[in-house]
C-alpha cells in the first residue's frame, strides 16, 4: 500500500524546489478566465529532472494500481497530461492515447489519437487540476468512443469545490500526488511563504472568484 501522505508532502516539496509551483499571494497571477490566482504551476518543469519525473512516474504507477486496479488503457490529456501518461503508460506496460482538446481540423479529424476500443477499461493522465473542466471534456470523449473510464490521476489539484462538484456530477473518480492545501502547509512550514501569505493563500481556496490581496475585497 502507497504512503498518500508522504508522496503528497515529497511532491509538494520537489514542485516548490523546482518552482514548477510559484506563490505569489501579493503579486498574483491572471488566468485566461480571469481570475486572479495567487499560484501558477506548470509540472513540464518536472519532466526536465530525471529523478524527479521518475518519483512522479512511479507513484502515479502505484497510484493507478491502488485505485483502479487492472486497466487496458493509458490516456493522456493535451497537452501537458501526454508526457506524463506515455511515461506511465510504459511503466505499466499498457497501451497510450491522447486525447486532444478539440478535433483535427485536417486529415482524419480525430478527436481520441491512438486505439481504444467498445469496453476498454481507461484511467486518464492528466498534470493539473483547477476547476476539471478540460479534464472532463477527455473523460467524455473516451466515453463517446465506448471506453469504460476507470478514473482519472494527476500530479496536483488546487484543491476547487469547483472541481469536486464537476467530478462528481459526470460520476468520475479522480485522485492526485499532492494537493494545495498540503502545498501551502508545506510552504509556510519551510519558509517558502510567511503566515500572512498563507492566510491569503487560504482565502484564494475557498472564494478564487471573488479573491483579492486586500482581505477586505476578497
Amino acid at each position: 500500500m502507497i504512503n498518500k501522505s508522504e508522496i503528497e508532502l515529497k511532491v509538494a516539496e520537489f514542485l516548490l524546489q523546482i518552482k514548477a509551483i510559484k506563490l505569489q499571494p501579493n503579486n498574483p497571477f491572471t488566468w485566461a478566465s480571469g481570475i486572479k490566482s495567487p499560484i501558477y504551476c506548470d509540472n513540464r518543469i518536472t519532466l526536465s529532472y530525471p529523478a524527479i519525473r521518475t518519483y512522479i512516474r512511479q507513484n502515479l504507477s502505484a497510484l493507478i494500481q491502488e485505485e483502479f486496479g487492472s486497466v487496458g488503457l493509458i490516456a493522456g490529456v493535451a497537452t501537458a497530461g501526454i508526457p506524463q501518461g506515455v511515461l506511465v503508460a510504459q511503466d505499466l506496460g499498457l497501451p497510450f492515447a491522447y486525447v486532444r482538446s478539440k478535433a483535427k481540423d485536417h486529415g482524419t479529424g480525430s478527436l481520441i489519437e491512438g486505439e481504444v476500443y467498445q469496453g476498454q477499461r481507461v484511467v486518464v493522465v492528466e498534470d493539473l487540476i483547477s476547476t476539471g473542466r478540460s479534464s472532463l471534456q477527455a473523460v467524455e470523449s473516451l466515453r463517446a468512443a465506448g471506453c469504460d473510464v476507470a478514473g482519472l490521476v494527476a500530479i496536483f489539484t488546487y484543491n476547487l469545490n469547483a472541481a469536486t462538484q464537476n467530478f462528481k456530477e459526470v460520476k468520475c473518480r479522480f485522485s492526485t500526488l499532492s494537493n494545495y492545501n498540503v502545498l501551502i502547509d508545506y510552504a509556510s512550514e519551510h519558509g517558502f511563504i510567511n503566515k500572512e501569505d498563507l492566510e491569503l493563500l487560504r482565502r484564494w481556496r475557498d472564494n478564487p472568484e471573488g479573491w483579492g490581496v486586500d482581505p477586505e475585497n476578497s
